[in-house]
């Protein structure tokens, strides 16, 4: 007889968010992912002009600081800060 409880806790790992390498991604996408960024951390700011950030998001995606991040179980991807 097995202990069901010890696996209740345990998340499945292909469900878990994972870090998307850029190359595998197309300029179109990852611009895309950049002006969602923009948008929506300098949105909460109340900044006029949100996209004016984009090159400076972009160079921190080429440096690593923020990476591509993708979740299994929403489907979705998103910028979010290098997980080192």
């Amino acid at each position: 007889m097995t202990d069901d409880s010890e696996k209740q806790g345990q998340q499945d790992p292909r469900e878990e968010p994972f870090v998307v390498d850029t190359e595998l991604l197309s300029d179109d996408q990852l611009e895309g992912l950049v002006d969602e960024y923009c948008t929506r951390f300098h949105g909460t700011n109340e900044t006029e002009l949100p996209l004016s950030e984009r090159d400076r998001v972009m160079a921190a995606v080429k440096r690593g600081d923020l990476v591509v991040w993708f979740d299994p179980l929403e489907n979705a991807a998103g910028l979010d800060h290098s997980p080192h």
